[in-house]
């Protein structure tokens, strides 16, 4: 993912216009592979989660995963897809060895859903990248090349996993707006419950198909496909290089050659990988092992009618229910377990602009240094929602000051234990007493007559080294605002 240490990339090309679309392939989070009842779960060793069916041995039958077709019914209905009245499988013959069967099922004339698509923003306001289809397929294996061995390995625990792909016509204008599809093309999916979206894990794969032509003009270039894209950044990155190589390769006087290219993240570069295959290569045709799939319309409208509540709609919510800014409400509904940790938290203290600040700062710091997954449970996360809206109510109700607060978490972060333990254990009670918080001013003026004849000399910024003192001296704990006013009163005087 993009972050602030990251270098800078202007996507500028001149009299060049890039024509971009992307096909995504989310995996589906079932437990059971698509026509096996073998584990779908990553992680176990090598051909672990393996069976006849999804190894491809003679004379067995796939049988579909209802739970998998169920949710590629509900990303369809989420991103305004036709389902039309029935679909087909069919037979997608490549040679790999990771592909068991020497096929992959896939669907190819008659897909589960056309149309639809995805809302995106963008500088000059809400975009709509249409889709061109959505249709299921299965997982192939996973090759294992060892460089200090002469062979090559072949784990097949992936083979056979569900996925979805879903494909956009190319209406995608730069590498900003394919970064910003992929963000809201995620979001929708972790809201549905469908697919945890982890593109370092390959449950989200991108492939990204460019061309560029000169601005005004409607014929479409040649285009490449770029493959081994691993995030967000990496789809920017990817992408402007592709661009701009296929600007300087014309401009020099060359031909783009259709291919398939792939992304080397640590140089920076796309390097070709093998020309690329048209839909007549794979020699599709119809899978004979299953019926075409027609869908009960009842269950497809059963389903609309209990689909949750979107990003787009939930920002919304934000907005007006809470008051939060547009910027809060973004941030908060990109991501599912971040919107279900604050609503989570304000459910147990009534002020969401302060838990929106610290789930937007800390919250959302912790979950990028330790790379918590969308799929984990907020409860398990290293500060519950509640134990945070519990710090938040120590700091509204002046038992430690905002200040105090920062080391209060920390301390909740490493330990685990409630804010209230830690602020009694630690004795950080914030010290309203104004006869102490006076004797402590009086003690600082004094030992500063310099700088109180400065201030009263019109030297006003040093209200902050005598705030500063104050609270060296009362070890952070001063009451700010009775601070301020008591300090401000006397040096008045």
């Amino acid at each position: 993912m993009s972050s602030s240490n990251e270098e800078s990339i202007t996507f500028e090309y001149g009299d060049w216009e890039p024509v971009i679309g992307l096909e995504v392939h989310a995996q589906l989070l079932t437990e059971s592979k698509l026509f096996c009842g073998c584990s779908a779960s990553f992680g176990a060793g090598a051909n672990a989660h393996t069976c006849p069916v999804c190894m491809g041995m003679p004379g067995v039958l796939p049988v579909l995963n209802r739970r998998a077709l169920e949710y590629a019914i509900k990303t369809a209905l989420a991103t305004g897809c036709e389902i039309p009245p029935r679909a087909r499988w069919a037979r997608k013959n490549y040679f790999y060895p990771d592909l068991p069967k020497g096929y992959q099922i896939s669907m190819y004339e008659e897909p589960l859903a056309v149309g639809g698509g995805v809302d995106i923003d963008t500088p000059d306001g809400l975009k709509r990248v249409t889709l061109t289809r959505i249709h299921m397929e299965e997982d192939a294996g996973k090759s294992i090349h060892d460089a200090h061995d002469e062979h090559s390995l072949v784990d097949l625990n992936r083979a056979g996993v569900p996925l979805m792909e879903i494909v956009s016509e190319p209406e995608i204008g730069s590498p900003v707006e394919a970064s910003a599809y992929l963000r809201s093309l995620r979001a929708v999916l972790q809201f549905l419950a469908v697919c945890d979206g982890n593109m370092e894990e390959g449950s989200m794969r991108c492939d990204a198909n460019v061309s560029v032509r000169r601005r005004g003009t409607t014929k479409l270039g040649t285009r490449t496909e770029i493959k081994n894209m691993n995030s967000f950044r990496n789809v920017e990155r990817a992408i402007d290089f592709e661009i701009r190589r296929q600007i300087d390769v014309i401009e020099t006087g060359g031909t783009i050659v259709q291919e398939t290219r792939l992304w080397d993240a640590d140089r920076g570069v796309t390097a070709s990988m093998r020309s690329k295959e048209h839909a007549h290569d794979y020699r599709y045709f119809p899978e004979p092992d299953l019926q075409p799939l027609i869908v009960d319309r009842a269950w497809i409208e059963e389903l609309r009618r209990g689909l949750p509540e979107l990003p787009r709609q939930r920002c919304a919510r934000f907005v007006t229910e809470y008051q939060l800014p547009q910027y809060d409400a973004e941030v908060l509904t990109a991501r599912r377990d971040l919107a279900e940790y604050f609503e989570a938290a304000v459910a147990q203290h009534r002020n969401p602009k302060a838990i929106s600040n610290w789930v937007m700062g800390d919250i959302l710091r912790l979950v990028r240094e330790r790379k918590l997954d969308d799929a984990l449970v907020i409860e398990d996360w290293p500060v519950r929602p509640q134990a945070l809206a519990a710090l938040i109510a120590l700091i509204d109700d002046e038992t430690i000051s905002g200040k105090i607060a920062k080391t209060v978490f920390d301390e909740m972060v490493a330990s685990g234990d409630e804010p209230a333990v830690i602020v009694e254990r630690k004795g950080l009670k914030q010290v309203t007493d104004t006869g102490a918080i006076t004797a402590a001013i009086d003690d600082v003026l004094e030992r500063h007559p310099d700088k109180v004849a400065e201030f009263r000399g019109g030297k006003d910024k040093l209200l902050g080294f005598f705030v500063g003192q104050i609270m060296k001296a009362t070890g952070g704990k001063a009451n700010p605002q009775a601070v301020n006013d008591i300090l401000r009163a006397k040096l008045a005087g």
